[in-house]
C-alpha cells in the first residue's frame, strides 16, 4: 500500500510539472456513470474469464472443488492482492504518465506505447526471459489487453474502466479457480488432470475463448461510447 501511495505522490508531482494540474485527470473521483461503468465491465470480463474455466471442465474434462481450507481470511487476502496489484500496474500504464502521452501525442500512438510497455513489464513480472514462445505468446496476450484496458481511459479519462476490466479477470482467475500466484482460493483443481485426447482445434478454443472475448467485448463496448470530455 505504500508503494501506491508513493505513485500518487510521484504522478501528482508528474502532472503539475507538466500542466499545473493535480489527480483529478486520472478520474477516480466516483460518480453514477463511472460506478455503472466498473458494474458492467467488471461482470462482462468475470464472464468472459470464468467461460475459460467452464470449456475446460466440457472439453478436457477437468474439475474444481471448494478449498476445503477456505475461509474468509484466505479470501480476503487473495482479494486485497489482486486490489493492490492492479491498482499498482493501472497507475503505471494508464495513469498520468499515460494522460502525459495522451495530450503530447495523441491517443492512438499513446495507446500503442501503453500496450508495448505492458506486454514487455509482464517478461518480467512472470520471469519468461530463457523461454522466447512463451515471451512471444505473453506479449500478444497482454499487449492485447493492454490495448482495450488503455483504450478504455482514453475514451473516458477515467481508470474506471481499465480496473473494472482488470480486476475483474484477476479476480476470477486467481481468487476463484486458484490459478495464479496466491496459491489456493475458493475453488482447487483436482489432481490429477484426466488424460483427454482432443482436436487442435478444440485446444485452441479453449484456450484462447475467454482471452479472445475479453478483448473483443470489451473493446465494442468501449467503442460504441461516446468520447467523454476531460473534464468529466
Amino acid at each position: 500500500m505504500i508503494g501506491i501511495l508513493i505513485q500518487l505522490a510521484l504522478s501528482w508531482l508528474l502532472v503539475w510539472f507538466f500542466e499545473n494540474g493535480n489527480l483529478s485527470v486520472l478520474g477516480m473521483w466516483p460518480t453514477r456513470k463511472r460506478l455503472i461503468d466498473f458494474t458492467l465491465f467488471f461482470f462482462v470480463t468475470a464472464v468472459c474469464c470464468a467461460s475459460g474455466f467452464f470449456l475446460k471442465m466440457l472439453i478436457a474434462k477437468q474439475e474444481w472443488q471448494i478449498n476445503p481450507h477456505f475461509d474468509l481470511h484466505v479470501i480476503a487476502n487473495g482479494t486485497w492482492f489482486n486490489i493492490k496489484s492492479v491498482l499498482f500496474e493501472e497507475l503505471i500504464f494508464r495513469g498520468v504518465l499515460f494522460y502525459v502521452l495522451i495530450k503530447k501525442l495523441g491517443a492512438p500512438k499513446a495507446i500503442l506505447i501503453s500496450a508495448v510497455a505492458f506486454g514487455f513489464y509482464h517478461w518480467f513480472s512472470h520471469e519468461l526471459f530463457g523461454n522466447p514462445m512463451a515471451m512471444v505468446i505473453e506479449f500478444i496476450v497482454t499487449g492485447a489487453m493492454g490495448v482495450v484496458l488503455a483504450y478504455g481511459y482514453a475514451k473516458t479519462w477515467s481508470l474506471y474502466i481499465p480496473i473494472a476490466i482488470h480486476l475483474g479477470w484477476g479476480m476470477v482467475q486467481q481468487v476463484v479457480f486458484s490459478d495464479g500466484p496466491i496459491g489456493q482460493q475458493l475453488f482447487v483443481e483436482i489432481m490429477p488432470r484426466p488424460i483427454i485426447t482432443v482436436s487442435y482445434f478444440s485446444f485452441f478454443f479453449m484456450q484462447l475463448f475467454a482471452l479472445v472475448g475479453t478483448v473483443m467485448i470489451n473493446y465494442l463496448l468501449i467503442w460504441k461510447r461516446k468520447q467523454y470530455p476531460i473534464t468529466q
